[in-house]
């Protein structure tokens, strides 16, 4: 069945392809703004990995090769989505599994990400992938920036939906 799914590096050039994903991830930042961040993270040696059914996008996982001192050299999955159409199907796990190969290739240590709390779903995927929970992420708004609601709207997504679990 997974041999219907093909998983590579998106090309730099063809990176705009990803937005219509990134906004399923993220519902509460416009496209304007999500295209904008897109475009500045290009510069800092973002790279993407991307999964298609007949040529079509339908997962996509953000990489970081990033050297920390708790970590060593690492890879940071980073905004990881698979179309809810293709759920459950064993594409998230096979997307990791290549994510994993290509860490080891580049001669990284380990593989750490962030997860909301919220994210139950999430957090046993990852659980289920072999991935320990080991802190916390906290974040801190420090002006409005590009999206002045973004942020806003999505710590009380995030407080709305942890209240009704």
């Amino acid at each position: 069945m997974l041999t219907m799914f093909n998983v590579e590096i998106i090309p730099a050039e063809k990176l705009d392809s990803i937005i219509p994903l990134l906004k399923i991830l993220n519902p509460e930042i416009s496209f304007e703004v999500i295209e904008k961040r897109l475009h500045e993270i290009r510069i800092s040696n973002y790279q993407c990995v991307g999964v298609y059914s007949d040529n079509q996008l339908i997962a996509i996982s953000g990489l970081w090769i990033l050297n920390k001192i708790y970590a060593g050299k690492h890879i940071e999955p980073d905004n990881v989505v698979v179309h809810p159409d293709f759920r459950n199907k064993g594409v998230g796990e096979l997307m990791m599994n290549r994510i994993h190969e290509y860490a080891i290739e580049q001669g990284c240590l380990t593989s750490e990400l962030n997860a909301r709390i919220v994210n139950e779903d999430g957090a046993r995927f990852w659980k289920k992938q072999g991935y320990e929970v080991v802190g916390y992420h906290f974040i801190k708004k420090l002006h409005s920036g590009d999206d002045k609601n973004s942020f806003n709207s999505c710590l009380s997504k995030r407080e709305s939906e942890s209240k009704n679990h």
